[in-house]
């Protein structure tokens, strides 16, 4: 298939990082690069900050990406940075986050983050193709998710640039067909799309088409559970960093010692919810515990994480104790920041041990994708694995188990996602690949 021209753009609007990809002459998936002064990458962190000029609207004082991230680590005490903005697509309890005395709905932030990265790659978006094509999970993350909701706020978001069409596409569907342009024969295919805050599976059977063309393609089955690498982070805080800042302590309350209440910790174990904390009731009642509790040293400790914005350098202490244990059987885990000082030795073993439950949860949702196919794992040809959680070892022995290492393959876990919606986007038969909405 020769393309004079895209006809679509894939967005993959991810939990960490945003995606951008086209097809190119030769109808393969090509992804638009960024560029922050470090080299190209073809992520970009789903990520925002505002600063005191961004009471002006109209995008003033609004960075994305990892422009984002270097403007709040050169004043972080005057800006706001917020990340994960995907977790509160299906939740219909988020009222929006009120930054500089203006508030921004989800589709707010949504359309921010797009349009900011957009103008950051230039000449290379700076015409709009007819018709977008958007990864969605199977499964949304968060307490009683609304798909429907979320379905509405991204087209009230995108709608704003103008495009003709725009179809949402399961995210596993999607890597799928970036996986099979490497088919050289019919083959029944699962992939499990391992996110930040959803593990999403689709089992496709793909016939070749030969010549260059897309490949004949049948959906055969999807489920999706709203747990990924997001909990595992919170795992970590939650028994390397919670404690410190008086999870689990008590406070005095007419002559009672009581708890003080777990759910204010949430606030600190979700990078979404610390970056917006400050601004909730919730806060409130922590400042009104610090007065009350037993260890009173603790909870200000939190008071000031907040307070300090500090919530980033958190996220990246808990992501590299993460990423270390990949390679290793033990790592160190290093955070200090304005009255926190914590390190711990952990091994992989703990870790394995903390999120056993999660894990099984993601299995459990494996089994449900294989039930609806009617097929057991002999019936799957291949097997690709795919976003940034895919490298946690625990994950893998899961699929290794089951299916055998001659039938995994990996690779690309960042493109995979818009590409293939960047591919789906090119066939005639496009609103065909669409998911129902919920």
């Amino acid at each position: 298939m020769t393309l004079a021209s895209p006809r679509a753009l894939g967005l993959d609007f991810g939990t960490t990082n945003t995606v951008f990809a086209m097809a190119d002459a030769d109808g393969a998936a090509r992804s638009i690069l960024f560029d922050a002064g470090d080299g190209p990458r073809a992520t970009a962190r789903t990520a925002l900050t505002f600063s005191a000029e961004s009471k002006a609207g109209r995008g003033h004082g609004v960075e994305a990406g990892p422009w984002a991230i270097q403007e709040y680590l050169e004043a972080p005490e005057d800006t706001r940075f917020l990340q994960s903005i995907k977790t509160y697509a299906a939740s219909p309890h988020f009222p929006g986050a009120i930054l500089y005395a203006r508030r921004y709905t989800f589709e707010d932030l949504a359309e921010l983050v797009v349009a900011r990265l957009r103008a950051r790659v230039g000449d290379a978006l700076a015409t709009t193709p007819r018709r977008l094509v958007v990864g969605r999970p199977v499964a949304y993350a968060g307490a009683a998710p609304d798909p429907k909701l979320a379905q509405e706020r991204y087209l009230r978001a995108f709608g704003r640039f103008g495009f003709d069409e725009i179809h949402f596409v399961h995210e596993p569907v999607a890597a799928a067909f970036y996986f099979a342009r490497r088919l050289a024969k019919p083959a029944t295919v699962l992939v499990a799309d391992f996110g930040g805050g959803t593990t999403d599976y689709s089992i496709m059977r793909f016939v070749p088409a030969g010549e260059g063309g897309p490949p004949k393609a049948e959906p055969l089955a999807a489920a999706g559970v709203g747990v990924a690498g997001d909990q595992f982070d919170f795992r970590l805080v939650d028994r390397l960093v919670l404690p410190a800042l008086g999870k689990g302590s008590l406070y005095q309350s007419l002559g009672k010692r009581l708890e003080i209440p777990p759910s204010l910790f949430m606030n600190a174990a979700r990078w979404n919810l610390l970056s917006t904390f400050r601004a909730s009731p919730e806060f409130k009642t922590l400042l009104e515990m610090e007065r009350f509790a037993l260890e009173p040293e603790k909870i200000r400790r939190f008071i000031d994480l907040v307070e300090e914005n500090e919530g980033y350098a958190l996220y990246q202490a808990i992501a590299t104790t993460k990423i270390a244990l990949t390679d290793a059987d033990a790592a160190d885990f290093a955070f200090k920041a304005h009255g926190v000082d914590l390190a711990a030795r952990v091994a992989r073993a703990d870790f394995e041990s903390w999120i056993a439950d999660d894990l099984a949860r993601i299995e459990a949702a494996l089994d449900e994708a294989l039930a609806r196919a009617g097929l057991s794992e002999q019936g799957i040809d291949r097997v690709f694995l795919t976003g940034g959680a895919s490298f946690v070892p625990a994950l893998r022995r899961i699929f290794l188990r089951r299916f055998g290492v001659d039938r995994i393959e990996s690779g690309d876990e960042f493109l995979s996602i818009a590409g293939g919606l960047a591919l789906i986007g090119e066939r005639d038969d496009a609103a065909a690949w669409a998911a129902a909405p919920d």
